[in-house]
Parts: C-alpha cells; sequence; structure tokens
C-alpha cells in the first residue's frame, strides 16, 4: 500500500471525526435550545391556566390578562333552510351569549313568526321576522330587529345553511340524541320528509336535519305539553340538540377532524364575525361546560285576533325585558332559570294587539283543589316518588307525573294565577324550588313543578 494513499485515509478520518464532533455539539445546542423553550412555553401555558386552555392561549398570543380583558360575546344566529321555489327560510332564530370569564352562555330562541311591523292589525307574512332574511339576504336587517325586540347590543351573525348543519354531523360521527316523540311528517312542496322514532339514538345528518326542522305529525299530533305544541317544541328540540352538537363536537376524538369542520364552516356560514376577535375567545371556550348552557325562548302569544287573519307571534315586551334582565345580566348574581324556561314562551297575560288579559285564576285557596303535575329532572325516580309523598301529605292533588330533561333547579310553574301563599307552601315542602309564573289557560293543571338535581 502507498504511504500517500494511507495518508488520505487518515485525514478523511479524522475530518469525519471532526464534523461528527460538530454536529454533535450542533445537536446539544439544538436539544438545549428546545428544552429552554420547551420549558418556557410549559411555564406560560401554566401561566395561562395550564390545560388545553392555557396551551391555546399561549399559542393566540396571550397573557394572564386577556381573560379579564375579555366581555361577554354575544351574536345572532340564522339557521337557513331552501324551499322547491328557492326561496331562503330563517327556520332558526337565536341569540347565544358566552362568557369567558363565569364561563356561562345562553341561547334565546325567537319565534319566526314574532311580528316586526308597528300596526298589529294590519299585519301581513312580510312582516314576521324570518321573512326579513329571505327578501334581501341581509342578516343585518334581522339583527336590527332582534337587538329592537330585546333591547340588546349584538354586532355579530352566524348564518348557517342547512347543509351545514349535515355535513357536521357526519363529520363527527353522528350526535346520540333523545328524540321526544314519534316524528311523521310528509311536505312534498318543500321535499321535507320526516320520520323518527322516539327514544335516544345515533342521528346522522340527514336525521338531524328532520329533527330540528320538525314541528308537528301530519295527523297534527305535536310534542308533549311539558316541551309545548309545534314552534314552541321545536325551538326547544333545537336548543337541546344545539348542546348536544356542543359537547360532542368537543370530544378530543375530533380535534383530529378540525380541517374537516373548517371546511364545512367555510362552505356553509356566512359571518361577520372578524378572526382577530374570535380567536380570543377560543382558549376559554374549549373548556366550556355544556352544563352551564341556560335555554330559554321569547315571551309571548301566538295569535290571529285583530291581525287580518295571518297568525303572528306577539312578543310580551314586560316580559321580555325581564327575561333578558335575568339572563343576560343577572344571572351571576340570581339563582338561574332551570332549562324549562322555555316555558316562559306562554308567559303572557297580556295581548300586545288587544291589552286584554287572559282569565286563568284559581279562585279557591283548598290544597286538595290545586291540580300538580310533577316532571322529574333529577335523573333519580326515587325522588319523584319522595316529591308525590311529600306534597299528597300536605293536602296536595297529584294529578299526573312525568320525567323531562335533566335540570339543577327543582322549578314550581304557575299557570293558572295560584295565590302565592300556596305556591311559597309547596316549596316549603319540598324544601327548594324557583317559583316561576307561565299561565296557559289551555293547561290541564294548576301548577307543574320541575324536580331538580338540588331537590
Amino acid at each position: 500500500m502507498k504511504k500517500g494513499n494511507s495518508n488520505k485515509r487518515e485525514k478523511k478520518g479524522t475530518t469525519n471525526k471532526k464534523k461528527k464532533k460538530v454536529w454533535k455539539k450542533v445537536l446539544l445546542i439544538m436539544l438545549f435550545i428546545i428544552l429552554i423553550a420547551g420549558s418556557v412555553f410549559a411555564y406560560k401555558v401554566c401561566k395561562n391556566g395550564g390545560g388545553m386552555s392555557g396551551m391555546l392561549a399561549t399559542v393566540v398570543g396571550h397573557d394572564e390578562n386577556t381573560k379579564k380583558n375579555l366581555g361577554e360575546f354575544k351574536c345572532l344566529i340564522l339557521g337557513i333552510s331552501t324551499d322547491q321555489k328557492n326561496v331562503d327560510l330563517t327556520d332558526t332564530i337565536m341569540v347565544a351569549s358566552y362568557n369567558p370569564n363565569t364561563q356561562k352562555a345562553t341561547l334565546l330562541s325567537i319565534p319566526r313568526d314574532t311580528y316586526t311591523g308597528k300596526t298589529p292589525a294590519k299585519a301581513t307574512a312580510y312582516e314576521k321576522i324570518n321573512a326579513l332574511y329571505s327578501r334581501k339576504h341581509r342578516p343585518d336587517e334581522t339583527l336590527e330587529a332582534v337587538n329592537e325586540i330585546t333591547g340588546l347590543d349584538i354586532k355579530y351573525y352566524v348564518v348557517v345553511k342547512t347543509e351545514a348543519l349535515i355535513k357536521l354531523v357526519d363529520v363527527i360521527g353522528g350526535i346520540t340524541f333523545d328524540v321526544p316523540i314519534d316524528m311523521n311528517y310528509d311536505d312534498t312542496s318543500q321535499n321535507l320528509h320526516i320520520h323518527l322514532k322516539a327514544g335516544e339514538q345515533k342521528l346522522d345528518g340527514d336525521k338531524a336535519e328532520q329533527l330540528v326542522r320538525f314541528r308537528h305529525n301530519n295527523d297534527d299530533t305535536s310534542y308533549p305539553e311539558e316541551y309545548g305544541d309545534n314552534d314552541t317544541g321545536r325551538m326547544r328540540t333545537q336548543r337541546e340538540f344545539i348542546m348536544q352538537v356542543i359537547k360532542q363536537t368537543a370530544k378530543p376524538e375530533n380535534i383530529f377532524k378540525i380541517g374537516e369542520i373548517l371546511e364545512v364552516a367555510k362552505e356553509y356560514v356566512i359571518t361577520n364575525i372578524d378572526f382577530e376577535v374570535a380567536k380570543d375567545y377560543v382558549p376559554y371556550a374549549v373548556e366550556f361546560n355544556t352544563d352551564d348552557l341556560l335555554t330559554a325562548s321569547l315571551p309571548g302569544i301566538n295569535t290571529n285576533k285583530n291581525t287580518s287573519g295571518t297568525w303572528v307571534f306577539i312578543h310580551d315586551k314586560k316580559a321580555t325585558q325581564a327575561l333578558i334582565q335575568e339572563l343576560f345580566y343577572d344571572r351571576d348574581n340570581t339563582e338561574e332559570l332551570t332549562e324549562n324556561a322555555e316555558t316562559t314562551t306562554n308567559n303572557v297575560t297580556s295581548n300586545t294587539s288587544t291589552n286584554s288579559t287572559i282569565n286563568n285564576t284559581v279562585t279557591s285557596n283548598k290544597k286538595s283543589d290545586i291540580k300538580i303535575e310533577i316532571l322529574n329532572g333529577s335523573g333519580n325516580s326515587k325522588k319523584l316518588q319522595k316529591a308525590v309523598s311529600e306534597l299528597e301529605g300536605a293536602g296536595y292533588k297529584v294529578t299526573r307525573t312525568g320525567t323531562t330533561n335533566s335540570t339543577s333547579k327543582t322549578t314550581i310553574i304557575d299557570k293558572k294565577d295560584v295565590s302565592n301563599t300556596l305556591l311559597q307552601n309547596m316549596k316549603e315542602v319540598l324544601g327548594t324550588g324557583v317559583i316561576q309564573n307561565s299561565q296557559s289557560s289551555s293547561s290541564k293543571v294548576d301548577v307543574t313543578i320541575i324536580i331538580g338535581k338540588d331537590y
């Protein structure tokens, strides 16, 4: 072997060793930087609250004071479906709010037939709130009408096409939901066909659309009394379904489907919410507990009296002001409404168009004359039996019982202007209860009591 070749190999070997040493140093430096960066990131995550919210807050550039400066976020949600005449109809109208500091949210339903004109006696279908968007496709007009009705200052809107709901539900693998009744409705003019069995089941996108659009069956049967008929029942079902969509979309496994979800939003959602505004709320919204979502419906009455025969929903201005105050301003300082706050939809003692009063007064102060309905929302059948026993032991007459959606607060709902003395006594007998007024001339009971988890 030649000496020159040997020297070359030795030099090459030395060079390789030097390169390896250099790369080792580089790798050590990189590892050191990563460790420092990771430690700093972990520190910031912990400082920003830890967990997923802390991580997201750090990623989007939040500091610990950002949350304190975030106010309550409010927006109008419009659910749009298109009929065979290619007319866009707002079947769903809701006000949504979220407070990142209290981690509480609200969904307020606005009936689609809500009258927006000035003279009910001359009311037309074009003056219903659901017609505002279909005329000009301007969500800001509907937003303005909702602000006038509620007295709120809502700046943002989200217009969601029916296709978005169908595709979102399919993307996340379906939504498990307890359908309240058998639903059977066919309308060829809308190409609408609804066929669902009552009970808990997994709904795909097509069945989800059927659920949220259902009002009544072809034989005119509708939701159970505690839901409210037709539109009232549909609004409650929509709110409860949205709660399940939120809850099930937030499951960890769906984080890997975020790309598909965003594609759905891009194609079927219209909004004026700026990304810079939305991103500030995201870190805190991911940890929102749907148990803190309060739902309600605009109080008022459906009527065709003194309206040229057109059926419209006249909202009760006084009751609306009280509800808005409780939902959006006093919620953190007073007892929460129950999930059955939608019963305020029938909470009308005056007709705005006629200024007449519904006479539902119970004249008797005798306990045994008061017909009481008890609905179990506690999830514990023994609590229902206990409530029946306690009230009947106190001299009251329980005419029927049933179950309803889970709720935290026990609620005593006055439907026939029962004396306050008796209502307070019922509360004392049960040991808890929030008293609400929801008079209804069609109610077969004088008082509905919803047993909550607090009982």
